[in-house]
């Protein structure tokens, strides 16, 4: 068996964990309770023996075609055969603070025209399929039970036995209804009532309502509004209610290069997404998400400062520490990319850049959110004092290498920026401080920043003291006012990274790579596509200094146009974009989505400014 393209899927969500769907009819990834529990099904990583439960035609001539019902996370998929045409709705209904959560994943399936015969076929496999389940069929569907989970999926027709799955075969006339309802069940439940078709019909409607009341709250108006709500919604359905973290992705190990090893588990919140988080749901008008996850940031802030550790650089989702990494070698891998790893080592590297990130969202909050604590401010001058004490060490960086440790520009920067913005904050709040030490410590990284992450060389700022090798991290500086977007140094910085690979910079078809590979080994064999984050931060840069450069705001649109076309079809990005642009990496992702609020809000406004298009 196949994998489907990575980019042939959508996803429904209920605040706790997500499926994803694909143009098909196949839910291929799944974790039940939450984004972080091990999968239920998982053919993505295993086509074979890692789970699905597939909804389709019979009629293997049938088309399909998928949409999200509009301004809402509910996913729509047609079929269209030669003897008629179906709908089948995914959704996840939105349980009510408080109330037990029982997960359940609703598919309604309607023929709208003709006659079509389906064939419908569930198989879980539990644990990322390394523990056994029992079947058990009953009068309403069947039961899934292993040891430390179970599933029940209610049928409105009869379910008959496939080894440790089920499967059935029906026709639906025009105007008529099929409803699956899989839910988590205790050890000793039944798999519970199906939905009658009024039932199913509400629960939509419900479902429906609750999205467009969510968006609605949105508050911006500008240019490319579909796509900025696209992303919004991606971003809630990331989120993990009972927290307010939201996680990088919601798969893991989903391959930067077909084949390759740079698979990771994103199913965690890392503290870089912090200050893009805060930023974009402010942006959007979104207070109560913003807030939310403040919260939670002010609870791991607390916890280090008790603990007297620095911060890590990600978090379970629930706030837990230890993140150990563990290969499952009984997993083919996507598209034969192995190794296929559960948890993230990466969680014990040292990266300094998470200091300016955090005191940015805190900084951000306090402006455009609410007033912080003395509490908080308390957790958040013991990080200055210590990026204090330690900003010249090396670390591991951004890209979390497994090279090796290295002085790298962007953790100085943001070094300089944890210390900048705790500065603002004292001032504005008058919150005590050593302020004589952060004021010298502030300046000694912004002059050891153009003395040694300059190249007079290359005429631009690089990857690490020492090295002659752009990153596409550097574009941030404008962004986060460590130089002006027009300072000569940033704009040689720009021209450099616009040329292409082949002249030495990062540009390829308007579409960013992170760094070069050939010239900056990081420890892992093969290549990689392009990184969206990456071409977002080159239109922000190109928009900051396009104020003063009519051509330089006109390319940044250009840019952003263009990558908007490297959405799927249902405006959803993966980490990266490959050779033939296809989608690569764990998806959908946050750090993408989030970079694309910002970077339309941004020039949006830019672009108003100007009165252009």
């Amino acid at each position: 068996m196949q994998n489907q393209p990575i980019e042939d899927y959508g996803i429904i969500g209920d605040l706790h964990t997500v499926a994803l769907v694909g143009i098909n009819g196949s839910i291929d990834w799944m974790c039940v309770p939450r984004f972080d529990s091990p999968s239920v099904f998982g053919a993505l990583l295993d086509a074979a023996r890692g789970g699905a439960y597939q909804i389709c035609p019979e009629d293997r001539e049938a088309t399909h075609k998928q949409l999200y019902w509009p301004e809402t996370n509910v996913l729509i998929t047609r079929f269209l055969s030669p003897h008629g045409a179906a709908e089948l709705a995914d959704f996840m209904p939105i349980a009510d603070s408080g109330e037990a959560h029982s997960h359940q994943l609703i598919r309604r399936l309607t023929v709208l025209r003709g006659t079509v015969s389906f064939v419908m076929r569930c198989r879980p496999a539990f644990d990322y399929g390394r523990t056994p389940h029992e079947t058990e069929l009953t009068a309403k569907g069947v039961v899934f039970r292993s040891e430390d989970l179970s599933l029940g999926l209610a049928a409105g027709m009869e379910l008959q036995a496939d080894g440790d799955g089920v499967w059935s075969r029906f026709t639906l006339e025009q105007g008529h209804s099929a409803v699956f309802v899989l839910r988590q069940i205790g050890p000793e439940e039944g798999c519970g009532v199906c939905l009658s078709e009024e039932a199913a019909e509400r629960q939509f409607r419900e479902t429906v309502r609750y999205w467009r009341r969510w968006l609605s709250s949105c508050t911006y108006s500008g240019r490319w509004r579909e796509s900025v709500h696209r992303s919004a919604l991606a971003l809630k359905l990331l989120t993990y209610a009972p927290t307010g973290a939201i996680v990088a992705a919601p798969t893991t190990s989903l391959p930067e290069a077909l084949g390759g090893e740079r698979n990771w588990d994103y199913r965690y919140t890392w503290i870089r997404d912090s200050a893009f988080t805060v930023y974009a749901f402010l942006r959007l008008g979104f207070t109560d998400e913003a807030e939310h996850f403040m919260g939670f940031l002010s609870q791991l802030c607390t916890e280090a400062r008790h603990h007297g550790s620095p911060l890590q650089i990600m978090y379970g989702i629930d706030g837990r520490r230890d993140l150990p990494e563990e290969v499952l070698d009984h997993v083919e891998g996507y598209a034969g990319s192995r190794p296929v790893r559960v948890g993230n080592a990466a969680y014990t590297q040292l990266q300094l850049d998470i200091y300016g990130e955090l005191l940015d969202a805190v900084y951000l909050f306090n402006k455009h959110g609410a007033p912080i604590s003395y509490d908080l401010w308390r957790s958040i001058r013991s990080f200055v004092d210590w990026v204090c004490a330690n900003w010249h060490r090396p670390d591991e960086g951004i890209w979390e290498m497994r090279s090796g440790q290295q002085h790298f520009v962007y953790s100085r920067l943001m070094c300089w920026v944890a210390i900048d913005r705790g500065l603002r904050l004292a001032e504005k709040r008058s919150f005590p401080c050593d302020r004589q030490r952060w004021l010298a410590e502030r300046d000694r990284i912004y002059e050891d920043i153009l003395t040694h992450g300059w190249s007079e060389e290359r005429q631009a700022f690089v990857q690490a003291y020492g090295s002659q090798t752009l990153d596409a991290s550097n574009l941030i500086m404008p962004l986060v006012f460590f130089t002006s977007p027009t300072d000569p140094r940033m704009l040689k910085t720009l021209d450099a990274t616009l040329k292409p690979p082949e002249e030495g910079g990062l540009v390829a078809n308007s579409l960013v790579h992170r760094y070069n590979l050939e010239e900056s080994p990081d420890g892992l064999d093969g290549e990689e596509g392009t990184f969206n984050i990456c071409t977002f931060w080159l239109v922000e840069a190109l928009t900051r200094a396009g104020r003063f450069d009519p051509e330089r705001l006109e390319e940044a649109r250009l840019i952003f146009e263009r990558m908007l076309g490297f959405a799927n079809h249902v405006g959803l990005y993966a980490e990266e974009t490959g050779a033939r642009g296809e989608a690569l990496g764990n998806f959908p992702q946050a750090f993408t989505h989030l970079a694309l609020i910002s970077s339309a809000f941004n020039l949006d406004r830019a672009l108003s400014r100007g009165h252009t298009g």
